[in-house]
């Protein structure tokens, strides 16, 4: 810790049930002894788990919040925290009455700013809705989990977050050790830590079983493509059509861990495959008739040995000297026009 402070970190991070709250009156005493002021750090713990045996001693509830950060600061050796987060969503208390709680929280000096951690993006949205509706101080972090093996944040929260202005705070940033290197599939766990972290063999037994298909090389470039919703490293330009949410041709392939460009493509390697390419070309538009229209080519359905179909037809009749359809009695067709591909039915 000493290093990381020499090394010019201020923000730090605990919560009242690592250790049982050993953590919090740990990380005082070294956080009194390292700096000089108060203000010249930032302090965050959280709150949810249980800390007792008691109904009273864990969720989100308004008396276990009020006791919670009393507890806290008791440990911390400090007057306040900077940031106060909810460790996870309570499907038991109102979110209202939480948001309230964190609220008083806030207005009696006792954190200067509420934060989340690890929950689903409509749960998070609902709070701050709640807190800005009512007036009440709204979330301004997000602590998720969010490394190169689990990215499914840039789907949901990480865009929700900055969309309301709200800091992104991830843990695990090296998924537990796993991208540094300390369990590998030809020499298993290669540290102490990774021998006594059963819960990262649950999360990421999966990946490191993956993690020949992908070299680093095409991990790295991956993370560092910038993009709606994903944190760019490497300063690439940020070129998106908001509507379609596809990059320009002449910016980097988002492909990463998918074959080489130069093998053949599915299409190429067969012979028998008569469906259409896509078309080229720019696809920044969101009308639908100015999108280029792709006909539908028949293939002859696989036949047994008395020259029955083996799967059923099409309700669609489609003649084989023209591409153009003959509806069926029982189904409709769609009129033809740009954007609308022939044969639809509706």
């Amino acid at each position: 810790m000493r290093r990381a402070v020499e090394a010019g970190v201020t923000f730090f991070d605990t919560a009242d049930m690592y250790d049982q709250g050993a953590s919090e009156e740990v990380t005082g005493r070294l956080l009194s002894a390292l700096f000089a002021r108060r203000e010249d750090y930032v302090l965050s713990t959280k709150v949810y788990f249980p800390m007792g045996l008691g109904p009273n001693d864990q969720g989100l509830s308004r008396k276990h919040i009020m006791s919670a950060i009393d507890a806290s600061l008791l440990r911390l050796g400090t007057d306040y925290v900077d940031i106060y987060q909810i460790h996870r969503w309570d499907p038991h208390s109102p979110v209202e009455e939480v948001m309230e709680a964190l609220h008083d929280v806030v207005k009696s000096g006792k954190a200067r700013y509420l934060g989340a951690s690890s929950m689903y993006a409509w749960q998070f949205g609902k709070a701050q809705h709640v807190a800005r509706t009512a007036g009440w101080t709204p979330f301004v972090s997000m602590q998720n989990h969010y490394n190169l093996v689990y990215r499914e944040e840039e789907r949901e929260m990480i865009p929700l977050c900055r969309d309301l202005g709200v800091g992104v705070i991830p843990y695990s940033p090296l998924a537990r050790g796993l991208l540094a290197g300390n369990r590998t599939r030809e020499r298993g766990n290669t540290t102490s830590r990774a021998d006594n972290d059963p819960l990262a063999q649950d999360m990421y037994a999966a990946c490191r079983l993956r993690r020949g298909r992908c070299r680093p090389r095409h991990r790295e470039k991956a993370w560092h493509l910038p993009g709606p919703g994903r944190l760019g490293l490497a300063g690439q330009p940020t070129r998106y059509h908001r509507a379609t949410d596809r990059r320009d041709e002449d910016l980097p392939h988002r492909r990463s861990c998918r074959k080489p460009r130069d093998s053949p493509s599915i299409k190429q390697r067969s012979t028998t495959s008569r469906l259409p390419t896509a078309p080229t070309g720019s696809w920044a538009t969101t009308d639908p008739h100015q999108l280029p229209r792709i006909d539908y080519q028949p293939v002859e359905p696989p036949t047994s040995a008395g020259g029955r179909p083996t799967w059923r037809r099409p309700h669609v009749a489609l003649n084989r000297r023209s591409t153009t359809p003959t509806p069926s009695a029982d189904r409709a067709v769609a009129p033809s026009r740009p954007g609308i591909p022939y044969g639809m039915a509706l």
